[in-house]
Order: structure tokens, then sequence, then C-alpha cells
């Protein structure tokens, strides 16, 4: 099953939790059998029929964890980092849904703020141990622009859709005052093969026209603004 395939059936599955029991029975005209009320149901059948559903639940391959650094917790003196908090850890299909059908998508978001989704137990930080020797992927888009890619690049992570999604960390979108940004956290910046094919499938789901870098973090940390694209695409 391709890329598309795929999303499309995560998508059927967002439909299917907006409305988890559906009324499916279909009315069938007929002549009443002789002491029929009309609409009348079999009790002991319906009952018996309900309790034989049981809805599964559709497991990912990795947990994931959202986080949200507020921008009015935020202080100049602050250490970086230290007024996100971890919102929520999901690990099924129905359990994503849920909480991306009920939470502000970036457009809707103040300026300053940076909402992130990474694989549970790694926290969005250079200096997590996992996080440490990679770098990250960015796209730009104009002030509100970002739901849909948003969506797509949340979509594509927690559905293992990239070739090398092992070296995938998160994802985090960040809302600035004239513009928004998308950044895909990676673990082995000097994996240089692995990297080129994150950044071209990504580009291609996100059908992103504009060239696209990757930073590492060591250079951010040591450059901050100055650090430039070891890899485009």
């Amino acid at each position: 099953m391709g890329l598309e395939e795929n999303l499309k059936s995560m998508n059927i599955n967002e439909e299917e939790n907006k409305n988890p029991n559906p009324n499916t029975k279909d009315e069938e005209d007929g002549e009443l059998e002789e002491g029929e009320i009309a609409g009348e149901e079999d009790d002991t059948t319906s009952s018996s029929l309900k309790k034989g559903v049981v809805e599964q639940p559709h497991p990912l391959e990795h947990s994931w964890t959202f986080w949200f650094d507020n921008p009015f917790a935020k202080s100049k003196q602050a250490t970086w980092g230290s007024s996100m908090r971890p919102i929520y850890t999901f690990s099924t299909i129905e359990q994503f849904w849920s909480l991306y059908n009920n939470i502000h998508h970036p457009s809707k978001l103040p300026p300053g703020a940076d909402f992130h989704c990474f694989k549970h137990k790694i926290e969005p930080k250079w200096e997590d141990p996992v996080c440490a020797n990679g770098g990250k992927w960015t796209v730009s888009f104009p002030k509100g622009k970002t739901d849909t890619s948003w969506l797509y690049t949340l979509l594509a992570l927690i559905g293992e859709q990239f070739e090398y999604g092992d070296e995938i960390c998160g994802a985090v979108v960040s809302v600035r005052g004239k513009m928004e940004k998308i950044a895909l956290w990676t673990k082995n910046a000097a994996n240089e093969t692995a990297h080129m094919s994150i950044g071209k499938q990504w580009k291609e789901l996100l059908d992103y026209n504009d060239t696209i870098g990757f930073i590492f973090h060591d250079d951010a940390k040591k450059l901050d603004r100055a650090a430039k694209n070891r890899y485009t695409v």
C-alpha cells in the first residue's frame, strides 16, 4: 500500500472515530405480520447483537506524545525548554483522532507557541540523548497556512510512512508573528543517505515546491541563526 493510500485509510478512521456507532440498519418496506407493531424490535435479538459488536482499537507501531511550549510561560531568563510540558501520550489511531479533533490547530495557536509530536520517551530538546547527534528539516509557510501540512506530517509519522522512519524523533510546528514553520527532527545527522530520503519523501508528501534544508543540532547550538544547511532537497 502506497503513501497516499495509507493516508486515505487513516482519514477513513477519522470519520469512524467521529461517529463510532452509526445506525447502519436499513429500513425495508414490506407488509407487517399479524400482531406486529410498526417499529417494534426484538429486544433480545437487538441486545445480543450489541453485545457481540466489540470495537477493536488500531494500535500504532510506536506511542507518541504531544508537547506544548506555552509562549505565555516563557521568559528571557528561563532555561530554553523549561516552559515545555507533555500533554498526552497516545498509542492507537482512535486516540490520535480523539486528541487531534479536540485541540487547537496551528492557525489557532498564539504567536510564540511551539506544538510538538515526538516518539514516547524522547523529549523535544537538543539535550535528549536520542536527539543530541541529530538535526532537523524545516519547511516555512505564510501565517495561518500550516494546518493541512501539519496534519499530513503527523499522519506520515504515526503511520510509519518514511523509509527511514527509525531515524525520526518527531516533529514540531512553530507559530511566529508573520510566519509558521514545521520541523522534522532526526537522530543521526551524519547519515546522509537516510536524511536525503526523509527530506525528499516529506517534501513530496507536502507537495512543497521550495527548496528545504537540513541543519545539524550541533551547528545550531554553536552558531544559532548563522548555522548553514548541510543538506538540501
